[in-house]
């Protein structure tokens, strides 16, 4: 029952948004000095082309239609998020990855992106990957700060940070690599039980942001992780039994992005002068799965992109063929939503996130 209570209130919370869309003047958006991302591989521009770990996309196909075809660590076939409400709000084109050695002073005043493929908000999500814990992120902030006020000096830095744009996400690999389908912590806790864990770390990471100076800051909910291919499209039996059917791994995501919601609402209270607005990513990519026409989409189970090396990987190998037209597919691999699935959800926040920093 509660399952169902909280898919209703997220219904109406996105429909209220899609509904007053069309009231919005698209050229009436916020402006932002710099912008910075933090999380996973939904936002990472390429960053773990500078760690040790097997979670990378710097090869095709991965990145074929954009930078000459020339892979760039992004984990889709084109633009991520980052580069295009960097385009949007007209601060640069792309947002470079805070690891590249080659950052220029205006890379770094403009902002940079500090997220990491495979990484999540639970230090231990990490292990397996190596990738870079939101956690660590935020004290490569910390440093980019620092860095930040060699160039422009300590008080033109801090107005940077107090008026740029922060957006976060995070927690759809912590349940793949410790409830569902790596079982690392779920022989410690329930998944309810894994939300609140979750919850309380995400709330940490907020609450170290405004203290490095952070006010504009967008938190975006997880995906539906029972409706992503690496999920329904070769369902193998679990070794380990856990009782997350499909269904419920999207009831699960549904109750995660409620609780945070209300959590987003209690430190709003908590944190003067700042603005939180939540930004829903499962009701938009569930729409566009389950009303693939709507979008122009033909294929919403598979990924364009696949593997006949690994038949369970969840990444692309550079031998197999890509399908001919990314722009039908909802998926470029078996988690990653295609550049033209991300444009939609751009096209989302452009009407119903953005406009809520100039109220």
């Amino acid at each position: 029952m509660g399952a169902t209570i909280n898919i209703f209130i997220l219904l109406a919370i996105f429909f209220y948004g899609t509904c007053h869309s069309m009231a919005i003047n698209n050229t009436s958006l916020p402006k932002f000095p710099a912008i910075f991302f933090f999380g996973d591989s939904i936002f990472d521009t390429g960053n773990n082309n500078y760690i040790k770990t097997v979670f990378r996309a710097n090869y095709r196909p991965y990145g074929q239609d954009i930078n000459g075809g020339v892979p760039t660590g992004r984990f889709s076939n084109g633009k991520l998020i980052p580069d295009m409400l960097a385009s949007v709000l007209k601060i640069k084109d792309s947002v470079p990855p805070y690891l590249d050695p080659n950052l220029s002073d205006n890379d770094i005043i403009t902002g940079v992106n500090f997220a990491s493929s495979s990484a999540g908000f639970d230090e231990r999500t990490s292990l397996l990957s190596n990738a870079i814990p939101v956690s660590m992120q935020l004290n490569h902030f910390g440093d980019y700060i620092t860095r930040l006020k060699g160039i422009v000096g300590e008080k033109k830095a801090m107005e940077i940070i107090n008026s740029a744009l922060v957006v976060l996400d995070g927690g759809t690999n912590d349940f793949n690599f410790n409830i569902f389908d790596i079982p690392a912590r779920a022989f410690q806790m329930t998944a309810t039980q894994y939300i609140d864990f979750l919850l309380n770390k995400e709330e940490e990471s907020i609450k170290k942001l405004y203290d490095l100076g952070v006010r504009s800051l967008i938190v975006a909910g997880i995906l539906p992780i029972g409706s992503l291919p690496l999920q329904t499209s070769t369902r193998y039996i679990d070794p380990f039994e856990l009782p997350y059917s499909l269904d419920e791994q999207n009831k699960i995501s549904l109750d995660y992005n409620t609780k945070l919601i209300n959590l987003l609402s209690k430190l709003q209270q908590s944190l003067p002068t700042s603005k939180l607005v939540y930004s829903d990513f499962y009701f938009t990519l569930m729409d566009m799965i389950t009303n693939p026409v709507k979008y122009g989409f033909e294929e919403t189970k598979n990924g364009c992109c696949g593997s006949l090396i690994l038949k369970q990987s969840v990444l692309c190998d550079p031998i197999t063929p890509s399908c001919k037209d990314p722009s039908k597919n909802v998926f470029w691999d078996r988690i990653h939503p295609t550049s033209t699935s991300y444009e939609h959800i751009i096209n989302y926040m452009v009407q119903n996130v953005l406009p809520k920093f100039l109220s």
